[in-house]
């Protein structure tokens, strides 16, 4: 588990005092302190990463940060040990910004519970503002501190984290993300912050990098091939892969832009029986049904979705509460692979029962916090391969 915070004028401690009662914080672990610049008039505060192993499976620790009259105190509940049937129940956020919009999805989420959120990209926006105001990362992450700092939040890279901008001198794509939010990349044999892998419960996830390369032979593509060989389904039986870019999308915002990604991967995830693939981008929320579009050659002519038991669900769930509004023109009439699409502000759970079943919610914002929009239950393509929920 890597805790982070920041200290706005001076580096202070650098250790993170934690254990089992928030009265008796026995344990340590010291961590890492850097700073980055930015378009030469912006310098961040410190920022402070440490990483504490060692930790039992589902086990409530507290922990604190600062010193003196700095201190600040938390807590988090470690996931269950990997096996075929331990519970966990993911939150599914994307797309989240800053707006009132993006307050309620947390709320919302807060109110409707869960264990760990998988974060489907797009954070802050702040490269929506003059200069890429990185001010905006600061007001971010005090923003969603009320959850983050409680459980676990996994990454996934989106094109608003990329802030590329030559103009004032800033050519180092993803410089404020991955100086704030560490990923344990290391620990699944990957050689890059963006994709990797994380096993929680009875989930496997792979977190892929829509704006890194992922041609053939890149460090991306290989990594993912080895990855997906080391799944263990007998033990990690849930396989969800987790994207920006949406491979399956009947919005017009957006359209066909993660069809590359889907020409070289699609297969794999296939062959492989993933059972999820959640996207963002698209400031809309879609399902799918499980279908494919692996047999489609260029010259055959077979360019269209079929229904394939194998095939993972593909869920877009951009809709997190972006500043830059809805995506509502979706095309017409909705294909019949496309299960279910609004053009409404929410997030969704993943709540994984066991080995064979898991509940899938979805929560639109202007709902009340416990009414269900949509909802699915999933079963595993491991341990029901031919059953078409």
């Amino acid at each position: 588990m890597t805790i982070s915070w920041v200290t706005p004028e001076h580096p202070g401690s650098n250790v993170v005092r934690y254990g089992l009662a928030a009265d008796n914080l026995n344990l340590t672990a010291e961590g890492t302190v850097q700073r980055y610049t930015w378009g030469g008039t912006y310098q961040s505060p410190y920022i402070h990463h440490a990483t504490i192993t060692g930790l039992e499976h589902a086990t409530v620790y507290h922990y604190a940060v600062g010193h003196g009259y700095t201190v600040r105190s938390f807590s988090f509940k470690t996931p269950p040990k990997p096996g075929p049937d331990a519970p966990i129940k993911f939150g599914l956020i994307g797309d989240l910004g800053q707006t009132f919009h993006s307050n309620d999805t947390v709320a919302h989420y807060e109110a409707n519970g869960g264990d760990a959120v998988l974060f489907i990209g797009d954070l802050c926006y702040a490269d929506n503002h003059p200069g890429h105001d990185n001010r905006r990362w600061d007001t971010w992450a005090r923003f969603v501190e009320r959850s983050v700092a409680y459980q676990p939040w996994i990454w996934t890279a989106g094109n608003h984290e990329i802030d590329y901008a030559p103009e004032i001198g800033e050519t180092a794509p993803f410089k404020p993300f991955t100086h704030r939010y560490p990923t344990p990349f290391r620990a699944s044999n990957s050689t890059g912050h963006l994709w990797y892998s994380v096993k929680m419960a009875s989930a496997h996830v792979i977190m892929l990098s829509s704006y890194s390369a992922y041609g053939k032979y890149t460090p991306q593509w290989t990594w993912l091939q080895d990855e997906l060989r080391r799944v263990d389904r007998k033990t990690t039986p849930w396989l969800i892969v987790c994207v920006h870019s949406p491979w399956y999308n009947t919005n017009a915002y957006h359209y066909m832009e993660g069809e590359t990604m889907r020409v070289q991967f699609e297969r794999w995830l296939v062959d492989a029986k993933a059972d999820l693939v959640l996207a963002g981008h698209v400031h809309s929320y879609e399902r799918t049904h499980r279908v494919s579009n692996v047999a489609y050659d260029i010259a055959n002519g077979k360019a269209t979705p079929q229904f394939n038991a194998s095939a993972p669900v593909y869920v877009n769930i951009g809709d997190g509460g972006n500043t830059e509004g809805l995506a509502s023109s979706f095309r017409s009439p909705q294909p019949d692979y496309s299960a279910f699409r609004e053009a409404s502000y929410g997030h969704a759970t993943l709540d994984i029962k066991n080995r064979t079943h898991a509940y899938y919610e979805w929560h639109r914002n202007q709902d009340g916090v416990k009414v269900v929009a949509d909802k699915a239950w999933f079963t595993n393509r491991y341990y029901m391969p031919t059953h078409t929920n």
